[in-house]
């Protein structure tokens, strides 16, 4: 039996830049934000398209300060959960099916590069695409160092029908663009548009928990009385009561889920962390102090994975003359990269 040849049927792993530095533009502000886009960053590095539906593996971050700063860093990304996959995926395949039947009578119009794209949240969406940090390349002894030119990266946006006017006026169409966490409407961004947020219009699309699970009749625990109810259970009954009482434990404990929810008795709106009304913003991945000791001016912080790509840098009372961000990648099958489609998160 011949042997297999492993080395022809692996995956072959293309060359990818794996480190990318950012310089940092602070203003000095208590509270400043600045939002990364790996897709768009891997594109440029790499003169290759890469879609920003990509559920991205970060190796770890690095902070180069200057002498003497002090301040938070601490990164931020889209929420890790099956809430965000699910909304996510389900906003893609409704953008998707919007552009399918608006193309079916000019299909070659079809962009080559058509892609989902999101901002990050309101902050991201009311400072554009056009501010994401963008990495720069090594200083020579003649050349010094250079920030990445940018191509086209445009967000996507929903055409939604406003079907609340009478039949005397036409039926208009609200250009909407997505964000990932928040509430829906908050405030036109950059790009002129109200936002959408695909958490929130996940919530509202689905059904509600049921108030009690079980929800059983009142009658269920009546069985130790001469006319007991519910004769049923009452038949094995042995003299003893704590049949009756497990019974009214099963039947007032227990039967709310754990989490809070939309007419769950307390909650009058949707509760999905994420959305409109529960932890509505994004997910701390890690965070530092930098300190005036800060051994050799740099500050690590760990990795992890990042769903689009999309990676916030908040910034708490940071005061220093500069400031660089260092991103570790992973080499993985996905063109030079570890990472997994979004549908697949």
């Amino acid at each position: 039996m011949a042997k297999r040849n492993y080395r022809k049927s692996s995956k072959k792993i293309q060359p990818a830049v794996l480190t990318m530095s950012f310089n940092v533009p602070i203003k000095g502000s208590s509270k400043e934000a600045f939002f990364v886009d790996l897709s768009q960053c891997a594109s440029i590095v790499n003169r290759r398209f890469y879609r920003q539906g990509l559920n991205w593996a970060v190796g770890g971050f690095k902070f180069f300060t200057s002498s003497g700063a002090t301040g938070q860093v601490q990164i931020q990304k889209l929420p890790n959960t099956w809430v965000m996959s699910n909304a996510w995926e389900k906003g893609f395949r409704h953008w998707m099916k919007m552009n399918t039947e608006s193309l079916e009578a000019a299909e070659s119009i079809k962009p080559k590069f058509l892609d989902f794209k999101i901002y990050a949240n309101d902050d991201h969406h009311k400072s554009g695409y056009g501010a994401n940090l963008l990495p720069l390349s090594g200083a020579s002894l003649t050349l010094p160092v250079q920030e990445a030119t940018p191509g086209e990266w445009i967000h996507s946006t929903f055409h939604i029908p406003d079907t609340s006017k009478d039949s005397s006026n036409p039926v208009s169409n609200n250009p909407r663009s997505v964000i990932a966490v928040g509430p829906n409407y908050t405030a036109a961004g950059d790009d002129g548009q109200f936002a959408v947020s695909l958490i929130e219009g996940y919530a509202a699309s689905r059904g509600l928990p049921n108030i009690q699970d079980p929800n059983a009749p009142n009658d269920a625990a009546s069985i130790n009385q001469s006319t007991a109810q519910n004769w049923l259970a009452a038949l094995d009954n042995d003299f003893d009561k704590q049949t009756g009482e497990v019974i009214s434990d099963m039947l007032l404990q227990n039967d709310i889920a754990p989490y809070p929810f939309e007419n769950d008795g307390v909650h009058t709106d949707t509760m999905y962390p994420g959305g409109a009304n529960q932890m509505k913003t994004l997910e701390i991945h890690d965070g530092e102090y930098v300190t005036s000791t800060t051994i050799g001016g740099t500050t690590r912080i760990k990795g992890g994975n990042f769903p689009c790509g999309l990676i916030a840098l908040n910034l708490a009372n940071y005061d220093g003359q500069d400031l660089r961000m260092q991103i570790d990648l992973i080499p993985g099958t996905h063109r030079g990269y570890l990472a997994e489609p979004m549908t697949d998160m």
